[in-house]
């Protein structure tokens, strides 16, 4: 018998908003992965970056470092509350469907991470094992637990960051694998340089993932609010957070400058910087809110909602792209390059897929990884060609 349960979010159903939130993260992701290119296996001590380098590298800190990760959680504790909610209302169990949607995700992120040794999709996956505890949870509830996560993050990052960890030298000397021109030296160094680099690497490990967690649940406590859903009368506290988050920025910047010469024990066991970190991210965030309710930038933005509306399939075909031209596989361009290539390459695959995304879409009703994983996640193949 077919269920309600086999029919899945249509296109027409979404959250603009939210599309364009992931399609700018999704910008953020390809822009700082590239980059991840041109620090690896680099002597920073003998490097001496030009003026072009030094202002690139400022622009990609304050705007996508670490920024891009923190929306998409963001967007991962929405999206988890959006499905729950829809498999619960078609009278089927939302616990077992999201804990076989986040197994097949992480069958995903295997295949991910041995092209890309940054992959992200097993966090989510694991990461959203855990939501399931707060799936009854009142927005109160998931909002004052991430209150709490947030004012521990300053003191674990700093005991974390005390703790001896080699992990890192590990991947180092798996370079030459990824410098080989055998594919499954390539993957293999995908799949190990992922292991020691981010699940067992104790800063990623803990402080990541627990700031990571604190996003999912401001995700949650966003839908419970109906936030996205009813963002026009939310105005004025999308303008408040863009204004508070950006005096957040200001002070930790003027805080963080004036350290610089000081010598306060304190930050040493209360770091500081996911903070900034977040308060940008909000800032951002807030931003293109703003911008989206004035009417704003409306060609940009759809831009972006093209792109969000495919964001698995983009994400996993950057990381391709990515394995072809750095690795020994591919062209072997490794860190040979200045910065601006990598920026510039990150910048021209985004464009190129916004063209491609928008003429799949014209075609399909999902990206085809997408359709993987829904046809995986409800256990039913669903029509992939627009009719």
């Amino acid at each position: 018998m077919v269920t309600s349960l086999n029919q899945p979010i249509q296109q027409n159903q979404r959250t603009l908003i939210v599309d364009i939130l992931r399609g700018w993260a999704l910008l953020g992701v390809v822009l700082m992965n590239y980059f991840d290119f041109f620090t690896l296996g680099r002597n920073w001590e003998t490097f001496k970056p030009d003026t072009l380098t030094n202002v690139l590298m400022y622009i990609t800190n304050i705007f996508f470092s670490a920024k891009s990760w923190t929306l998409l959680s963001v967007l991962f504790g929405y999206g988890f509350a959006v499905l729950m909610n829809n498999v619960k209302e078609k009278g089927h169990n939302p616990y077992g469907f999201f804990a076989g949607r986040m197994f097949w995700l992480l069958v995903l992120a295997f295949i991910n991470s041995a092209l890309f040794f940054g992959d992200i999709l097993k966090d989510y996956a694991v990461m959203g094992l855990l939501l399931l505890i707060f799936y009854r949870s009142s927005a109160k509830t998931t909002f004052i637990t991430s209150v709490v996560l947030l004012l521990a993050v300053p003191p674990i990052a700093a005991f974390v960051g005390a703790l001896k960890d080699t992990s890192w030298d590990e991947v180092v000397k798996l370079f030459p694998l990824y410098q080989s021109r055998n594919l499954l030296d390539v993957l293999t160094f995908g799949l190990k340089a992922t292991y020691f680099g981010e699940m067992i690497l104790k800063g990623y490990l803990y402080t990541v993932h627990l700031v990571m967690f604190c996003c999912m649940l401001w995700g949650f406590t966003l839908y419970k609010i109906n936030f996205f859903g009813n963002l026009t009368n939310n105005k004025k506290y999308i303008v408040r957070a863009f204004w508070i988050s950006l005096g957040i920025v200001v002070f930790l910047n003027v805080f963080f400058l004036v350290y610089a010469n000081q010598k306060w024990v304190f930050l040493k066991h209360f770091k500081l910087r996911y903070y900034m970190v977040l308060s940008s991210m909000i800032f951002i965030g807030s931003g293109i809110c703003w911008l989206f309710i004035a009417g704003k930038l409306k060609t940009l933005f759809e831009h972006f909602a093209i792109m969000g509306k495919m964001t698995l399939t983009n994400y996993m075909t950057q990381n391709l792209i990515g394995l072809l031209v750095f690795s020994g596989f591919g062209l072997g361009i490794w860190n040979t390059k200045p910065l601006w290539f990598y920026l510039l390459l990150a910048l021209v695959v985004y464009i190129l897929q916004i063209f491609v995304s928008r003429w799949w879409l014209s075609k399909f009703n999902y990206g085809p990884i997408e359709w993987v994983w829904r046809q995986l996640s409800y256990k039913k193949r669903l029509p992939l060609r627009k009719i």
